[in-house]
């Protein structure tokens, strides 16, 4: 009789199956990294046409609204495709991208602050979390876990009958 082990009896078989232990670690990234894109691109579109959510009159170090809002969408473009990469082709590259434009975001976040603080800090805590569960599962070259030793097969009687009980 085959027995049928009970949720989370496997833990590294990690995401969809893939056998990987951290692989859900990596999809909780490319999901921040689809959020981030998402919610940075409307920023951007909205300093870009200077809506009047940001307030007013900011002072930058450097820039202003506009120049900031182009860099904030240029930000979540690269954002969505390396999410693209790290959901969907699960590459390398796409992770490294990711942790490299997530450290930019943080950045520019701070330089953003001056004209809409709260939500600058949300992003660039949301930016933090975001390169830890990039970096946090290490990679292809970590080996795999050995797999738990197999329970041992009951013995069998020697002999030519068997005991039933009942009989």
């Amino acid at each position: 009789m085959t027995a049928i082990a009970p949720h989370g009896a496997n833990p590294s078989a990690g995401a969809r199956g893939t056998g990987h232990p951290g692989s859900g670690l990596i999809t909780f990234a490319g999901v921040l990294l689809v959020l981030l894109g998402a919610l940075n691109a409307l920023d951007g579109i909205a300093a870009i046409a200077r809506s009047h959510v940001f307030i007013g009159d900011a002072h930058y170090v450097f820039g202003d609204l506009r120049a900031w809002g182009w860099a904030i969408l240029a930000l979540a473009v690269v954002q969505l495709a390396a999410a693209y990469g790290v959901l969907v082709t699960r590459a390398q590259w796409a992770r490294w991208t990711g942790v490299v434009v997530l450290g930019l975001n943080a950045f520019a976040q701070m330089a953003f602050a001056p004209s809409y603080p709260l939500w600058s800090v949300t992003l660039l805590a949301i930016d933090v979390i975001g390169i830890y569960a990039l970096t946090a599962h290490g990679g292809p070259g970590q080996p795999e876990p050995p797999l738990p030793p197999a329970a041992p097969a009951a013995p069998r009687a020697e002999g030519g009958s068997q005991s039933t009980p009942g009989a």
